[in-house]
Protein backbone atom coordinates (compact mmCIF):
# COMPACT_ATOMS: atom_id res chain seq x y z
CA UNK A 1 0.00 0.00 0.00
CA UNK A 2 3.19 2.67 0.80
CA UNK A 3 4.14 2.09 -2.75
CA UNK A 4 0.79 2.83 -4.00
CA UNK A 5 0.69 5.73 -2.02
CA UNK A 6 3.57 6.62 -2.70
CA UNK A 7 3.37 6.17 -6.72
CA UNK A 8 -0.09 7.70 -6.83
CA UNK A 9 1.34 10.96 -5.10
CA UNK A 10 4.69 11.08 -7.71
CA UNK A 11 2.31 10.93 -10.45
CA UNK A 12 -0.25 13.46 -9.49
CA UNK A 13 3.32 15.54 -8.97
CA UNK A 14 3.90 14.78 -12.26
CA UNK A 15 0.00 15.58 -13.91
CA UNK A 16 0.48 18.71 -12.38
CA UNK A 17 3.89 19.75 -13.47
CA UNK A 18 2.44 19.20 -16.91
CA UNK A 19 -0.17 21.03 -17.18
CA UNK A 20 -3.18 18.93 -15.96
CA UNK A 21 -5.55 19.32 -12.86
CA UNK A 22 -6.42 16.49 -11.21
CA UNK A 23 -10.19 16.54 -10.21
CA UNK A 24 -11.71 13.71 -7.87
CA UNK A 25 -15.22 13.24 -8.02
CA UNK A 26 -17.92 10.64 -7.14
CA UNK A 27 -18.06 9.29 -10.70
CA UNK A 28 -20.74 5.92 -10.12
CA UNK A 29 -18.64 3.08 -12.00
CA UNK A 30 -17.01 5.31 -13.97
CA UNK A 31 -12.98 4.81 -13.55
CA UNK A 32 -11.96 8.39 -15.04
CA UNK A 33 -9.42 9.50 -17.00
CA UNK A 34 -8.54 12.40 -19.10
CA UNK A 35 -10.66 15.11 -20.79
CA UNK A 36 -10.27 18.72 -21.67
CA UNK A 37 -12.64 20.92 -20.43
CA UNK A 38 -13.03 24.73 -21.30
CA UNK A 39 -9.87 24.54 -23.02
CA UNK A 40 -7.79 23.24 -19.75
CA UNK A 41 -6.51 19.27 -19.59
CA UNK A 42 -7.76 17.59 -16.85
CA UNK A 43 -8.00 13.64 -15.37
CA UNK A 44 -10.77 12.63 -13.68
CA UNK A 45 -10.17 10.45 -10.75
CA UNK A 46 -13.59 8.49 -9.21
CA UNK A 47 -13.02 9.19 -5.55
CA UNK A 48 -15.27 6.30 -4.41
CA UNK A 49 -12.30 3.89 -5.49
CA UNK A 50 -9.40 2.90 -4.05
CA UNK A 51 -6.11 4.29 -4.63
CA UNK A 52 -4.51 1.35 -6.54
CA UNK A 53 -7.47 1.91 -9.03
CA UNK A 54 -6.67 5.67 -9.00
CA UNK A 55 -3.14 4.74 -9.44
CA UNK A 56 -4.39 3.05 -12.91
CA UNK A 57 -6.67 5.65 -14.24
CA UNK A 58 -3.50 8.39 -13.88
CA UNK A 59 -0.68 6.14 -14.81
CA UNK A 60 -3.16 5.07 -17.85
CA UNK A 61 -3.87 8.83 -19.02
CA UNK A 62 -0.15 9.94 -18.18
CA UNK A 63 1.31 7.30 -20.53
CA UNK A 64 -0.56 8.44 -23.71
CA UNK A 65 0.95 12.12 -23.10
CA UNK A 66 4.33 11.56 -25.06
CA UNK A 67 5.66 14.39 -22.94
CA UNK A 68 6.01 12.28 -19.97
CA UNK A 69 8.95 10.24 -21.80
CA UNK A 70 11.38 13.07 -21.01
CA UNK A 71 10.68 13.36 -17.59
CA UNK A 72 11.95 12.09 -14.32
CA UNK A 73 10.60 9.51 -12.82
CA UNK A 74 11.08 7.03 -9.89
CA UNK A 75 12.23 3.59 -11.25
CA UNK A 76 8.66 2.14 -10.04
CA UNK A 77 7.00 4.36 -11.73
CA UNK A 78 8.95 3.60 -14.59
CA UNK A 79 8.31 -0.29 -14.64
CA UNK A 80 4.37 1.05 -14.18
CA UNK A 81 4.64 3.22 -17.35
CA UNK A 82 6.09 0.00 -19.28
CA UNK A 83 3.63 -2.26 -18.18
CA UNK A 84 0.71 0.36 -19.79
CA UNK A 85 2.88 0.67 -22.94
CA UNK A 86 3.23 -3.39 -23.00
CA UNK A 87 -0.49 -3.62 -23.15
CA UNK A 88 -1.39 -0.72 -24.96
Amino acid sequence: MTDTLGLLEESRNLAHHLGYEICEEPLGELPGGSCHVAGRARIMLNIAHAPAEQLDVLIGALARDIRTQNETKSHLLEQRFAQVARYS
